[in-house]
Parts: structure tokens; sequence; C-alpha cells
């Protein structure tokens, strides 16, 4: 049984002061939440605070990215091990936003997943079509793309560490969103791509977060969807209240 997952990716959000207030507010409105595992993603300047303050808790810390060196000439970047040193213990991978802002490469995300696996982090891989792409009959075409060349050379065991986000580009930020049996149908996709790659056993326990405008009003009905483990939020993240208000959407 996959054990669903709701993480926040708060983006380029909230200083070091009103991270730890939010996680100090979270944390009495999630303890209960049994059922679902529960993560945050602050900015990197607010990683090690957020993990002192949810540390004795159920909100668990993770990067909005990763370097794939351990260290070295890279202005800007941080490296696997330094957010170990401040205290996550997951990293977001390829989101559209640095695939699009930053002109990321699949061969990119392939490399910086291997380095937040070989660090020991959890991985959340982000892949998912334009609405160009969606439009031209394309998307599935375009998360295999994805897939084949994002976790080329893993090995069984690495996949079996790795989560997926599907987050069609064309919902996020939007106010839009993939109907939950849009949704469904490409994590279905990437559940058959992972059978054919890693395996039966690997494709049933892999968890494919949905992300795009999830909100506390269609959290129920993406859930609903038995290939849906979960999503990765954005905006509705940045209010403990409605971020709750997700993760207790059963």
């Amino acid at each position: 049984m996959r054990r669903p997952l709701i993480a926040g990716n708060w983006k380029m959000y909230k200083t070091i002061g009103e991270a730890m207030d939010f996680v100090a507010r979270l944390k009495p409105l999630v303890a209960d939440a049994s059922h679902c595992e529960l993560v945050v993603a602050p900015p990197f300047t607010a990683l090690a605070a957020v993990a002192a303050t949810a540390r004795g808790s159920n909100v668990r810390v993770s990067a909005q990215d990763v370097h794939w060196d351990a260290e070295g000439a890279h202005t800007g970047d941080v490296s696997p091990r330094m957010i170990l040193d401040a205290g996550a213990t997951l990293a977001i991978i390829g989101h559209s936003e640095r695939r699009h802002d930053h002109n990321e490469t699949d061969e990119q995300v392939n490399r910086k997943l291997r380095a937040a696996l070989a660090a020991g982090l959890e991985p959340i891989v982000c892949v998912g079509e334009t609405f160009e792409e969606r439009e031209t009959g394309r998307a599935a075409a375009v998360l295999e793309r994805q897939f084949t060349n994002g976790f080329r050379g893993l090995t069984s065991p690495d996949f079996s560490r790795i989560i997926i986000a599907y987050e069609p580009v064309w919902a996020i930020g939007t106010g839009r969103t993939a109907t939950p049996e849009m949704a469904a149908e490409s994590h279905a996709k990437l559940r058959s791509l992972a059978r054919e790659g890693f395996g039966s056993e690997n494709a049933e326990g892999l968890r494919i977060l949905y992300g795009g405008s999830v909100k506390p009003e269609n959290i129920r009905g993406l859930m609903a969807q038995p290939e849906i483990d979960g999503a990765l939020v954005g905006g509705a993240s940045l209010m403990a209240e409605s971020f709750a208000a997700i993760v207790h959407y059963r």
C-alpha cells in the first residue's frame, strides 16, 4: 500500500522568520495527520531554520533544488551534502520552473538525481507537459522522453527510492487544474513506464504526486483517484491553514 505524501513547495517566498512562524503554526494543525507523509520545501536561506523548528514533529523538510557536484566552483548552487547538513532529507529535482526559467535539461535532471541518491537524499522528480504539447497530442511522448532520459542508468534499488511529481506546466500557478481523470491518465502512463523500465514491484511501490494549482477545494477529488498518491502544492502551501486543509483531505 503506497502511503500518500503531501508536499508544500514554497518557491521564492518567506524570510527565515516567516518560515519559522509558518512551521510553528502548522505543527499543531497537522499533528494528528497519520494517514500521510508531510513535507515542506522552503527556500535555501530558511532550510536550516525550518528543519530546526520542525524537529520532533511529523513535518519533513525538502530542498527545492540540488547540484550534482559535492563541491566546486558553482556560484549560487547548493550541493547534496550542504542540504543534508542544513537538516533536509529530500530534494525537489526538475521542477518545471527550473526547466523553463533556467533551461534545465533532462540530462541535468539525471545528474542531479544520481547525486541526490548517492548522498542519501530522497528525490522528488518532476515531469510534465506544456499546454502546447498537450494540445498537439504530445503529452504522453513528453512524459516518456522525460522519464527515459531523467532516469537513465538507474538501478532498480535506486528507482525504488524516488518519488515522481506529475505537474502539467499549464496548470502551475494559473488556477487551471487538470481534471482528476486527466491527472490519473498521466499517472497511469508514468506507472506503465516504471513497470517497463524497473519491474512490476517498483512500479506498484512508486509514489506519483500531482502538482498544479492544488487547493483545499480540489484535493479530495484528486486523491480519490487510485493512481494519485499525493500532491506537490504551490501557492496553497504558503498559508498554514490552507495547507493543513489539504493535508486533511479525507
